[in-house]
């Protein structure tokens, strides 16, 4: 019977069998976070002036811990600082890349209200899609958009 079985495993397709083609998808998962949390965190302090646990929480619908524990995790790779009863803060690496994911963001956006989408679901969807996209896709996304013009500007 093992022997059925490793015969019938080489026998399946290349493509079907290849751990490559979900890395991308992976390595995305594993960064999300990451990039919704700075973004999210730079955006607290240009609109409020300060990012606190309490104010992640709540925005992100998740309890005190969990941000705390992804907070700590961001201070150990170096994206923010953290100092108690202070505000959060993004280092350098930090605000470099929430204003990449911003950038991502709104490459996703324009692109999707450029083939139809409504605003609302266009940024509801890109908030998933903004993780996913490669460079080379985002600047095809960016071409489409300059060819067929912004999209704020053809309402």
């Amino acid at each position: 019977m093992k022997r059925r079985i490793q015969s019938a495993e080489r026998t399946e397709s290349s493509e079907e069998f290849q751990p490559d083609r979900f890395r991308s998808t992976r390595l995305a998962h594993q960064t999300e976070t990451a990039e919704d949390y700075v973004e999210l965190i730079e955006e607290l302090l240009k609109t409020r002036g300060e990012a606190r646990v309490i104010d992640l929480a709540e925005r992100f619908g998740v309890a005190l811990p969990t941000v705390t524990k992804i907070v700590t995790r961001l201070h150990r790779e170096g994206l923010v600082d953290t100092r108690a009863y202070r505000s959060i803060q993004l280092t350098q690496c930090g605000s470099a890349l929430a204003e990449r994911v911003k950038r991502r963001h709104a490459i996703v956006v324009d692109f999707l209200r450029c083939i139809g989408i409504d605003e609302e679901t266009a940024r509801i969807d890109a908030e998933g899609m903004e993780h996913h996209v490669s460079d080379q896709t985002l600047a095809v996304f960016e071409r489409i958009i300059r060819e067929r013009g912004s999209p704020a500007s053809q309402e």
